[in-house]
């Protein structure tokens, strides 16, 4: 007998909570210690900057261990962290210990699948980093409750793993046709994380953007790691730091301009509620 989406969808969720609340007390020092990561997650904080305002309240989903959340709550910003890993929650409250900042930013256990749960409450902006979204099969799933939560003319960032990765069709040369083609199933892609096995799933900027409907437009997209190497090649950028450095810069450059905005490690996508 064969399940329905929902409880697969439902299944594939709670080993995502297990895998990352295995690998929650390593995350940052992986974080810190990757090239790409930090530069990659500047760029998301320069696209951020464009659309936030002094003081505005974010709602962010998939919080994971607070880095972000504890960047903006440091630049003044009120910040609603959820997340479905336990462990992810324990390392995100140590950091609002630390540096005081429980008046900044709040903390939930909740999975952005149950959004509907959650009572209504407008926020300035929501976000959402580094393909956690990637790990649901529809994105409807969650933009189908955004709008409860979210001000008219408020913005929504969603920084997503894409279909194509250039830097991943080149291990086709290797003859690595698994790596290579992973994102283009329509199935999605197994991934183990702490020996946690879950799927992933990968959407094109379009599929993004529909998922959303009429209420809202899009307003700016931009690819992430396209003409530079993706994070899990961090290897690369630690032995060849000059060419990386070119890459990045380049990849900066042309980050806005078709096809580089749709064909990268990640794509940023930010849309707007229409009021």
């Amino acid at each position: 007998m064969m399940s329905s989406p929902a409880i697969e969808s439902t299944s594939n969720i709670e080993r995502v909570r297990n895998a990352f609340s295995t690998q929650a007390p390593m995350f940052d020092s992986y974080d810190a210690s990757n090239p790409i990561l930090r530069w990659m997650r500047r760029q998301v904080y320069k696209h951020e900057e464009e659309f936030l305002a002094p003081g505005d309240s974010i709602f962010e989903l998939n919080a994971g261990t607070g880095i972000d959340a504890v960047h903006f709550a440091q630049r003044g910003h009120s910040v609603f962290a959820v997340d479905n890993s336990e462990g992810m929650l324990n390392e995100l409250k140590m950091k609002v210990d630390k540096f005081h900042l429980e008046d900044r930013i709040s903390i939930e256990c909740r999975s952005y699948t149950e959004l509907h749960s959650l009572p209504e409450r407008r926020f300035d902006h929501i976000f959402s980093n580094f393909g956690g979204l990637n790990c649901i099969p529809d994105l409807r799933a969650v933009t189908g409750e955004l709008h409860r939560f979210l001000k008219p003319g408020g913005t929504v960032t969603f920084v997503i793993m894409p279909h194509v990765c250039p830097w991943e069709l080149l291990h086709l040369a290797k003859g690595n046709t698994k790596l290579a083609l992973r994102r283009l199933s329509g199935r999605g892609a197994a991934a183990n994380i702490e020996g946690v096995q879950f799927q992933t799933f990968y959407f094109s900027p379009l599929e993004v953007v529909r998922s959303f409907g009429d209420q809202y437009e899009l307003v700016k997209l931009r690819g992430l790691a396209s003409v530079s190497p993706p994070p899990h090649m961090a290897d690369f950028a630690r032995t060849y730091p000059r060419i990386y450095e070119t890459l990045a810069r380049l990849d900066e450059r042309v980050s806005q301009i078709p096809p580089f905005n749709r064909w990268a490690d990640h794509c940023i996508i930010t849309m707007k509620l229409l009021p």
